[in-house]
């Protein structure tokens, strides 16, 4: 399957470390080979960078690896393609624009009987499931809610809904976000981790490369990343639980929403 990078930081913050560790894994140490792509949401703005072609040979990651993009909220994704050709159209992330927001989706997993998902005025570009899903949720959030709703709270319930339906179908794990908050969604494996002072060492398990935080951080600064599988070898990654939704904005987690029902995947 896919493989899930995301980050949030209360400060801007590059995510150069991780994503070093995490192209890896599209055709090094892992066999996800069928394409990358990663967005950054920096200062009102939004920037994507995808690419059909192998991470660990891609020149375009070599120079995110290279340019630190500073950005409050990130989202990255790695194919392995089971449902679509390998092409750019099929390339996550996938983004729509939503309430004037850009909002940006990565998912990892797979559906059965997605084609019977209704769809609304999001439409689909590629031939994924992962894509269909995407304009399905938008559509059952614009659906519920024409204009955005007053009460945070409530999008956030309306999100782990949505995310339960198609839990229904098979895996889906799950990256979105509106530039304000991260959504992560777990059906089978996601895992987080939260840096906060006092900073310390990191050691990469897919590269040979480490970091002391402390250099580059300061006292006031929050920073989670979160991965389909932990990208460090010597740090305590916490693992979501099945049905899990948590809500991120600023490297703190704002809401957990636990599932509604047992399923066995």
């Amino acid at each position: 399957m896919c493989e899930l990078l995301g980050m949030s930081a209360n400060v801007p913050t590059d995510i150069c470390f991780s994503f070093s560790g995490f192209l890896h894994r599209g055709g090094g140490t892992g066999p996800h080979r069928d394409g990358w792509g990663i967005a950054f949401y920096e200062a009102g703005g939004y920037r994507e960078f995808r690419d059909p072609h192998p991470s660990v040979d891609s020149p375009i990651a070599r120079l995110i690896c290279d340019y630190p993009i500073k950005s409050h909220t990130v989202i990255s994704h790695i194919r392995q393609a089971n449902v679509g050709g390998v092409n750019l159209a099929n390339t996550h992330p996938f983004t729509r624009e939503m309430w004037g927001r850009l909002w940006c989706y990565a998912h990892n997993g797979q559906l059965s009987g997605w084609q019977t998902l209704p769809l609304d005025v999001f439409t689909p570009v590629g031939s994924t499931d992962s894509e269909h899903a995407f304009c399905y949720l938008l559509g059952e959030l614009r659906r519920e809610f024409p204009t955005p709703p007053e009460a945070p709270e409530a999008l956030w319930q309306a999100v782990h809904r949505a995310c339960e339906r198609l839990r229904e179908l098979g895996v889906f794990n799950l990256l979105l976000s509106d530039g304000t908050y991260l959504y992560t969604y777990c059906t089978t494996k996601l895992a987080h981790i939260t840096r906060r002072a006092p900073f310390g060492e990191a050691v990469l398990s897919d590269a040979e490369m480490t970091v002391n935080f402390a250099e580059h951080t300061t006292c006031h600064d929050i920073v989670s990343v979160i991965a389909t599988e932990p990208l460090t070898q010597n740090e305590r990654w916490c693992k979501m639980a099945p049905g899990e939704l948590l809500v991120w904005r600023n490297g703190a987690i704002e809401a957990r929403f636990e599932a509604s029902m047992p399923i066995s995947v």
